[in-house]
């Protein structure tokens, strides 16, 4: 299967256009893989499962007043916010099997996460931290306390597309708006697992992700 590795440059339309472009590659990349990882501008990434609550409006004018661009993604899960700080892997795959084997492929990509922030001196852990935002089995969390990497998952009858959120520096900017948000919502968070890597930049955690997901392309 041809890989193209896309470019992670800012696209024109922002938030908006970042979200969007995983299902276009869904419906339009017949017999392509696509690798797309990028520092995004400020985003809050709500599912469709967040905005049938009854504190939706809420949750998105407190996320908005805080700078953060509200959006709907098509993956599963709920909110996560992310910023310049962060970085975003989106990986699309067309193939007729895309419906096989969902939890390897979050278990599989897991371990390579985990792996990359390993290498770059992070105690990183597999597994959710109590009271953690959009809380997953798979995120990865630094000594068993903060939440570090999230991912979501999203498969068609012809593909799948996963994401995952890097919290690279900048994890304060999180907490206010995640705390008023998750309220809102009705969600149980500890504002005191929302964290980050801090210890490394956004162009050294970019250039470790290329490398592993460039071994995986090999």
């Amino acid at each position: 299967m041809t890989v193209v590795l896309l470019d992670g440059s800012p696209l024109r339309g922002g938030p908006s256009a970042d979200v969007a472009l995983g299902p276009h590659l869904l419906r339009a990349g017949a017999g392509r893989e696509f690798l797309r990882i990028f520092s995004p501008a400020p985003t809050a990434a709500f599912s469709r499962r967040d905005t049938l609550r009854p504190g939706y409006p809420d949750a998105e004018a407190a996320v908005r007043a805080a700078g953060f661009t509200p959006v709907i993604r098509p993956q599963g899960g709920t909110l996560a916010l992310y910023h310049e700080g962060s970085v975003v892997v989106d990986h699309v795959c067309r193939t007729p099997d895309a419906s096989r084997d969902p939890v390897g492929r979050f278990r599989r990509f897991a371990a390579m996460h985990a792996a990359v922030l390993t290498g770059l001196g992070a105690d990183a852990r597999i597994g959710a931290v109590p009271g953690e935002y959009c809380p997953g089995e798979y995120s990865i969390n630094l000594g068993g306390t903060v939440k570090v990497v999230g991912s979501a998952q999203r498969v068609t009858r012809d593909g799948w597309l996963f994401s995952s959120v890097f919290q690279v520096t900048g994890a304060g900017l999180l907490r206010a708006p995640l705390t008023a948000a998750y309220a809102a919502l009705g969600y149980d968070f500890d504002p005191a697992t929302a964290g980050a890597l801090e210890t490394v930049t956004v162009e050294a955690v970019t250039a470790a992700l290329t490398d592993a997901y460039s071994m995986l392309r090999a």
